[in-house]
């Protein structure tokens, strides 16, 4: 097992490093440059001084090594935007971005899982007609057009949740008030992750279900809660395993769409601000950062992996 994940963390570190790599590159070969040097009150001179204070006159091979030697201290450098370092900038957001995040993920399996279970046990029935429906339109509705929907019906015609924000001006940061902000982006970003999950599961379970060891458990005797989470549905979670593992990223770049849609002070809104801008190390530190979490989250799925299924461990092999 220690192989097995020494072995996938190395992989991991090679990927970060290309990928790294990849966005260094496309965002330096972007015609223009960084916001600052495109003021029309700028002289040439000022211009040249600007671009040598950022250190980008220079090479893109030399950027790019003294990137690496910086990123090898723990610097990521200071943002041209917000003239702050890069990792206290993004140590401001990062936590409105789990937050916001990680609450669409749990409502996700919350809801799709059990639902699954439901519907795979009563194929054909009314909830599982709605809930294939309900499905179809969660995934075929874009994000965007969702939250503004979400907006005009909850926050201007009803009045009962705020438009947009962390935090209200009245609400004092408190608990509840962050958790009304966060009902409409959290089910807005979490709709088409739950279809998702929701069918696949479903189609999944209603295998297992039709599966011989399930009519021998209860052939057996075995109650009916125990045949539908340790059998049908312990089997069935392996490919909906891989579903959350491909969601995750999603779950990243959905939440820029959403986090513009709702003014939401996270990572990714603050990528958009940064790639407008061109302020290259705050897209750098972002991209470092939103990477390593979706290969950490990876590397999780693949214990996972092993959790649920025996067999592909590798002492078994």
């Amino acid at each position: 097992m220690a192989a097995f994940l020494l072995r996938r963390l190395g992989h991991a570190m090679l990927v970060l490093l290309v990928v790294c790599t990849v966005t260094f590159a496309i965002v330096h070969a972007a015609p223009g440059g960084p916001s600052l040097l495109a003021d029309p009150k700028l002289s040439v001179a000022e211009r040249a001084a600007i671009a040598e204070r950022l250190g980008v006159d220079r090479p893109i091979p030399e950027q790019y090594a003294r990137w690496l030697t910086r990123l090898a201290r723990g610097d990521l450098g200071n943002s041209f935007l917000y003239e702050t370092n890069t990792a206290s900038t993004i140590a401001q957001r990062l936590p409105n971005t789990l937050l916001l995040a990680g609450t669409a993920l749990l409502i996700t399996i919350v809801v799709a899982i059990p639902l699954a279970a439901w519907c795979a046990e009563r194929p054909g029935g009314w909830l599982d007609r709605i809930a294939g429906a309900l499905a179809m339109g969660a995934i075929s509705i874009p994000v965007f057009w969702l939250g503004i929907v979400c907006i005009l019906v909850f926050a201007v015609r009803l009045g009962i949740l705020p438009a947009g924000g962390a935090v209200g001006a009245e609400g004092g940061a408190s608990l509840a008030d962050r958790a009304r902000h966060l009902v409409l982006p959290s089910l807005v970003l979490a709709a088409a992750g739950t279809a998702e999950l929701l069918r696949y599961t479903r189609a999944s379970a209603r295998q297992q279900y039709a599966r011989p060891f399930v009519r021998a458990a209860r052939a057996k005797g075995v109650g009916e809660r125990a045949v539908r989470w340790r059998h049908a549905m312990r089997n069935a979670l392996i490919p909906a395993v891989t579903v959350i593992g491909l969601q995750l990223p999603r779950l990243v770049g959905g939440a820029a769409i959403t986090e513009t849609v709702f003014s939401w002070p996270g990572m990714g809104r603050l990528g958009i601000e940064a790639a407008l801008a061109r302020d290259y190390p705050l897209v750098m530190g972002i991209t470092l950062v939103v990477s390593a979490g979706v290969l950490l989250a990876s590397l999780l799925v693949d214990v996972a992996y092993l959790a649920l299924d025996p067999r592909i461990r590798p002492d078994q092999s």
